[in-house]
């Protein structure tokens, strides 16, 4: 019942000054973004990878308001792939892109977007890897799948998000459920109206195994987005079911959170990436980890409690 409360107050600038003004926030907040600088994350991610994990990297940010602010987002990418090329972790780690960062809000924001976006893609094949571009609120999902087309005429292997709780997002799924297509599942962590998405955890967890179901029975690439046993127990069943080899799809799951799940994932063979954030403007991401699962919002309550 919390959910669209935190979800609200992750909007809210009175919310961010008082949370980010509490002194227990910074070392909350470390579980789930484990750096503000790329020195600060590369050794995470030789950890992780030095684990049998893999990884996709997203610096957090969005809401911005100026084509400056998109452009230092495309940088930003830049000098990380620059890294991870210098370091030889291209074919471990890939990005992850919100297009609302690369100034898809602003005026003409879809052209904008595409072309701060290109030159990142092309970074990232350069040194063997790629990015997905993640799903945000519904009324930007139009422009999300129209960039996802256009990139992938050039660079096949650009992934893309779909939400389980969104009504079109079976129809979504069969039309990404083709050959080369890497597509990641997830829940969904934004405030939707009834209108537009299911709202009861019941329905979004049935939308979520159908949805999955014809990724798997697809040609494409499934990447499924959960942290929860159920539903990564179904999705076992179902790539055994379409015969899948373990490297035909994989498992993601967020930095922080059931750690010891990635690690007995990856030990029995199957493909397991870790969704890493790092970067300054953590806000929006933080607070939609504590609406995803009551259980990261008690951490966080008591927390605040003990050393407050």
């Amino acid at each position: 019942m919390l959910g669209p409360v935190i979800l609200a107050a992750s909007r809210s600038d009175r919310m961010r000054r008082l949370v980010s003004a509490a002194p227990v926030t910074k070392s909350v907040v470390d579980r789930f973004i484990p750096g503000e600088t790329v020195d600060e994350v590369v050794p995470v991610i030789e950890d992780l990878t030095g684990k049998g994990l893999d990884v996709t990297m997203d610096v957090v940010g969005e809401d911005i308001t100026t084509r400056e602010q998109a452009e230092a987002a495309r940088d930003a990418y830049l000098e990380l792939v620059d890294r991870l090329g210098d370091l030889g972790l291209g074919a471990r780690t890939e990005m992850s892109v919100k297009l609302s960062m690369f100034g898809q809000a602003l005026p003409g924001g879809h052209e904008l977007a595409l072309a701060n976006v290109r030159p990142v893609v092309e970074a990232a094949a350069a040194i063997g890897t790629t990015v997905t571009l993640d799903a945000e609120d519904h009324t930007t999902l139009d422009s999300m799948f129209a960039i996802h087309d256009e990139l992938r005429k050039d660079f096949p292997q650009t992934g893309c998000v779909i939400q389980a709780y969104l009504y079109r997002t079976e129809e979504d799924a069969r039309r990404l459920a083709a050959a080369g297509s890497r597509v990641r599942l997830v829940k969904g962590a934004y405030k939707e109206p009834a209108a537009v998405a299911y709202q009861r955890k019941h329905e979004i967890d049935k939308a979520y195994v159908r949805v999955l179901k014809i990724l798997m029975e697809g040609a494409g690439y499934p990447m499924i987005g959960s942290h929860d046993p159920r539903l990564i127990s179904i999705a076992q069943e179902l790539a055994h079911r379409a015969a899948r080899k373990p490297d035909e799809y994989e498992f993601q799951m967020l930095y922080g959170i059931r750690s010891d799940e990635h690690l007995r994932l990856a030990a029995e063979g199957h493909r397991m990436r870790v969704y890493t954030a790092y970067g300054t403007d953590w806000y929006g991401y933080f607070m939609r980890r504590l609406a995803e699962k009551p259980a990261n919002l008690r951490f966080f309550a008591r927390s605040m409690i003990t050393k407050g």
